[in-house]
């Protein structure tokens, strides 16, 4: 196994346009551990997704929709007891998307340590996990930790992604929970807004500073439409944004660290790292849905030929 990812696992019902209006409604798996094993699955490489879904039809389409993308399903668990999980999605034109979750008590916030434990004989090179898991329970809090630990007994590297949500916890809580995590990775992944979660310091040096101080080997900072920079103990590398028409900023993150995670297991250097992951998050955007116009390794080259021509 290339990466193993763990999380809760959605369905989003998004609206084109808003819900309150009865504008028409679409359905799809959602959730930001997933989007980062399909993504690195369609860039070519071997992802398992361990998680908890209910037992019901929205379980079902999660469950269907990463079997089709090759994404192993191994350690998944169902529970009988609890639904998964529902994100609510307006999309009203000329307006950012707003989610409302309905996940409290969902199945995938019942994830704990023995679901984790289970992987102890299971080799990964990278196990990746994010900010958004300890803020659902105190058990899925147990679980990242245990996570933390199964891949440095099986010699995994460790990528943590801050992922603050506001609509699950404050500040305060999530830097209580999130700082001792990060500073245990080997790769933090965080937006500029949320460094300070993970890290003192009255700025960006300073807080990256501190995450190498205590044994972090990269701290990415995502800047969105002004790209991303690479801090390690050599100093720091940075790339732009790739340009392109965005329709739905949902899944950006995730794509981009696909992206970045898939340069790193494919041996390239840092610049080439953050170009590959700038080119997966701008087509992640360029089109509706979490993962859905997430890239194969054939749309990127097709990326970078002449536009305006079919291949044919």
């Amino acid at each position: 196994m290339d990466v193993v990812t763990l999380g809760e696992s959605l369905v989003a019902i998004r609206a084109h346009g808003r819900l309150a209006l009865a504008d028409p409604l679409h359905a799809s798996p959602a959730g930001a551990e997933m989007n980062v094993a399909i993504g690195l699955s369609r860039l070519g490489h071997r992802t398992a997704w361990v998680g908890v879904l209910g037992a019901d039809p929205a379980g079902d389409l999660v469950a269907r929709t990463l079997r089709a993308e090759s994404v192993d399903l191994d350690w998944v668990r169902r529970d009988e007891s609890a639904p998964t999980g529902l994100m609510l999605v307006d999309m009203p034109a000329a307006i950012a998307p707003t989610v409302t979750y309905h996940r409290r008590a969902s199945a995938g916030s019942r994830i704990g340590p023995a679901d984790v434990v289970a992987l102890t004989a299971t080799t990964a090179r990278i196990w990746h996990l994010s900010g958004i898991t300890p803020a659902l329970s105190e058990t899925a809090h147990a679980a990242t930790t245990t996570a933390f630990e199964v891949a440095r007994e099986t010699s995994a590297l460790v990528s943590f992604d801050v992922n603050y949500r506001a609509k699950l916890w404050d500040r305060a809580a999530a830097g209580a929970a999130l700082a001792p995590l990060a500073r245990r990775a080997d790769i933090v992944v965080a937006s500029e807004g949320e460094l300070d979660l993970v890290a003192d310091g009255a700025c960006e040096a300073e807080r990256v500073a501190q995450l190498l101080d205590a044994g972090v080997s990269e701290v990415v900072v995502k800047r969105g439409v002004h790209g991303a920079t690479m801090f390690n103990a050599d100093g720091a590398v940075s790339c732009p944004a790739y340009a392109i028409t965005e329709v739905n900023s949902i899944g950006a993150g995730d794509a981009f660290t696909a992206g970045y995670l898939s340069g790193a297991l494919d041996g390239l250097s840092i610049a080439q790292r953050l170009y590959r992951g700038a080119r997966c998050g701008a087509l992640a955007v360029s089109g509706a849905g979490d993962w859905e116009q997430a890239p194969t390794r054939a749309d990127l080259a097709l990326l970078e030929a002449s536009p305006g021509d079919a291949i044919r």
